[in-house]
């Protein structure tokens, strides 16, 4: 091929090689941001499953001590509660929202955590990340 043929294609490679360090780039910024949202999701879901075992360990005692230990620690939505807020004041942890649910053996709760990630302003156009985790946990009891 002569010289003056291959003209219309010199530089054709220049626009081929930025579009791949773009989305070279972009894979790397989008695996950044995941594990970030990941790690959140973790340290959301840890913090929950401590509150939901200070809950569980939090018996009614009024209940207790006028009808004794059956074959399950009874447990009321206020004790569970106000376990769950003492932990969380205990443990230091930001979390935007947490609900205590209980049917008297057993305590669910969900907390919910709006988190910036890294890279959020390009994949999430600057908003926080839900981040969302629910744990339940029984009274402790021998069967």
């Amino acid at each position: 091929m002569r010289a003056e043929e291959r003209g219309g294609e010199r530089g054709s490679t220049l626009p081929f090689v930025l579009v791949c360090w773009l989305l070279a780039a972009l894979m790397a910024f989008g695996a950044v941001a995941a594990s970030d949202a990941f790690l959140e999701q973790q340290q959301v879901q840890s913090v929950c499953d401590g509150a939901a075992l200070a809950a569980a360990d939090r018996t009614d005692e009024d209940a207790v001590y006028t009808s004794g230990v059956g074959t399950e620690l009874p447990l009321t939505a206020a004790s569970t509660q106000a376990a769950v807020a003492e932990h969380l004041a205990a443990d230091g942890t930001r979390l935007d929202g947490w609900t205590a649910t209980t049917d008297g053996a057993e305590v669910t709760v969900r907390c919910t955590r709006y988190a910036d990630i890294a890279f959020g302003w390009l994949f999430l156009g600057g908003r926080p990340l839900e981040r969302t985790a629910v744990a339940s946990a029984r009274a402790p009891t021998a069967p």
